[in-house]
């Protein structure tokens, strides 16, 4: 075997094994795609030893046992891919893992690539985007108890959110059920309230009028009666 360059990066120094030489350019391209943040370990299924790591997190190396267990006693009608699953470190970190195992030319276990990625940079970020979108005080109601534009936006965006429709898949009975809220609300007695719906709902101001009138020409529904 002859030794790499002095320049090359520890995990890059591989035993010559053919397996390695087989899977080594399928483990770098994973190992370059998710960066510092996975590690990729190719294990002998045979010896039960590490064959390579790339992006090592722990001290283990080629060499090194994997104590992976028998595979032999994996139901050969079991997929040959398992996870993602959960691992942790000795340092608190938890990791999102999976393993494949790799079968030679008469179907037999020869090697497992498996494949760790470290969960803390993905939950802080998640964390911190979360930290944002979370409102941290009440609204100042005496501030907005005059903007109209407010229980406009509130009745339209509510009405998107309850139902899952985006603005453009709208439909008539969608558009006439939120004039009926902000008539409601008074936002449609209001002298500029017709053009500003219009533009919120992304529709025309002559549509906007003609589902006010059809709204205000619709008999009111009498309430039941209450039974005694």
């Amino acid at each position: 075997m002859t030794d790499a360059p002095a320049d090359t990066p520890a995990d890059a120094r591989l035993p010559e094994d053919p397996r390695v030489r087989a899977w080594a350019p399928v483990a770098q391209a994973v190992a370059l795609l998710l960066g510092p943040y996975a590690e990729v370990v190719l294990h002998d299924a045979v010896a039960d030893r590490v064959l390579a790591v790339w992006n090592p997190m722990t001290a283990r190396g080629p060499g090194d046992q994997s104590l992976l267990g028998e595979l032999d006693g994996i139901d050969p009608a079991a997929p040959d891919v398992y996870g993602p699953y959960q691992k942790l470190l000795p340092d608190g970190r938890r990791l999102s893992s999976v393993s494949a195992v790799l079968r030679d030319a008469d179907g037999r276990a020869s090697a497992v690539l498996c494949v760790n990625l470290d969960r803390g940079p993905l939950e802080q970020a998640a964390a911190l985007l979360a930290g944002f979108a979370a409102p941290t005080a009440p609204r100042p109601e005496p501030l907005f108890e005059r903007d109209w534009t407010e229980r406009m936006n509130e009745v339209i965006g509510g009405h998107v959110r309850a139902h899952g429709r985006p603005l453009e898949r709208f439909t008539r009975e969608d558009r006439l059920a939120v004039l009926r809220e902000l008539d409601r609300s008074g936002v449609l007695a209001l002298r500029r309230a017709a053009p500003a719906v219009a533009t919120a709902l992304r529709i025309s101001r002559s549509t906007v009028y003609a589902l006010i009138a059809e709204l205000k020409s619709a008999p009111t529904p009498t309430p039941a009666p209450e039974s005694e």
